[in-house]
């Protein structure tokens, strides 16, 4: 008899720390790009794995999200727009703040000091939006077409990822926060995409083509930030998939083969700890949280796509349908 008492209150406690887990205020928003020349791009708000809200019709290409304290900021590429909303326990507040950007295609985000920081291929610049006022109120040119930007705390590190003639470019460059400029510039390899700053590194994924497009080649670069000593990585010709790098499981994850592989101290990937194992050309995006990773995957660029959810041993834990090609992940943690 108290064998069975035992067996019950396992099984309590168990289905108590199980309710516990799946019932979380945190929110989840993935973003989907839509198709493009439309207006379709979305974000969709997820909570404990059930879709709770979708914004849809935001704009043409939704690039990036990004969540910070209270907000969601949303970059709309080909419609020229950062959006602001307000986040509140049943997603996102409606209609939101939105700034045009003047025809200056926004790709990335990061803040600093109340101050959204983008990129921009049209303008070819990282401009700078006051959190107060909502007044874009500097500029700060750079050398080419910017992607991904991350920041130290006191510099900017941004992605050149193609040249004006829309060539692959080769460098990532270091902006000095309080002068406003860029300090110095790093020879990285061809196509620098996506950044990542985990420890004392700076991670930077690699995608460029051949001159008539018909090849794809990736790598994956690295700077050390204590003494800026620059490692480059080419992995070959259609070896791996999409440009995404994140931290996942307290490592440093790379899109790879159908899913996405930890990355080693000598840039190399993983690959028996790879996560996900879906059609190589199908795996549009990925992106990590603290306890789950995020697999786009995109078959014909219609709507809808579907977001498969790993966790860090690489189960499957659940797929969340969205809007046509998931680019993005943010997480909003309920305090």
């Amino acid at each position: 008899m108290k064998k069975l008492l035992f067996i019950f209150a396992v099984m309590f406690t168990a289905c108590e720390d199980i309710s516990k887990t799946n019932d979380s205020k945190d929110l989840t928003f993935i973003s989907a790009e839509g198709n493009f020349g439309s207006s379709n791009g979305s974000v969709s708000v997820f909570q404990n794995g059930k879709l709770i809200q979708e914004v849809k019709d935001i704009g043409d290409v939704v690039q990036s999200i990004l969540v910070h304290n209270e907000k969601l900021f949303v970059a709309v590429n080909n419609s020229h727009l950062i959006n602001a909303y307000q986040i509140s326990e049943d997603g996102l507040e409606l209609p939101g703040i939105s700034i045009s950007t003047e025809g200056s295609g926004p790709r990335e985000m990061v803040v600093e000091n109340n101050k959204l920081y983008f990129t921009n291929y049209n303008t070819q610049d990282v401009k700078v939006l006051n959190l107060s006022t909502y007044y874009i109120e500097n500029s700060i040119p750079v050398n080419g077409m910017p992607e991904s930007i991350v920041s130290d705390g006191k510099n900017l590190w941004v992605a050149i990822n193609m040249n004006s003639d829309y060539s692959s470019a080769t460098s990532v460059v270091k902006i000095d926060i309080e002068l406003g400029k860029v300090v110095k510039t790093y020879e990285v390899g061809k196509g620098p995409q996506q950044l990542l700053i985990d420890d004392n590194n700076l991670w930077i994924a690699r995608t460029h083509y051949s001159s008539d497009y018909s090849e794809t080649y990736y790598g994956t670069s690295k700077i050390n930030l204590s003494n800026e000593a620059v490692a480059v990585l080419d992995y070959g010709k259609g070896t791996v998939c999409s440009g995404d790098v994140f931290s996942f499981d307290n490592r440093a994850f790379r899109t790879y083969n159908g899913g996405a592989a930890p990355l080693n101290t000598d840039l190399s990937l993983q690959t028996l700890s790879k996560i996900g194992s879906y059609v190589t050309n199908h795996l549009y995006s990925a992106g990590g949280g603290e306890e789950k990773l995020f697999l786009g995957i995109t078959s014909d660029y219609t709507a809808p796509d579907t977001v498969y959810v790993h966790n860090s041993i690489g189960d499957f834990l659940e797929e969340l349908v969205v809007g046509a090609s998931p680019g993005d992940y943010a997480i909003y943690k309920r305090k």
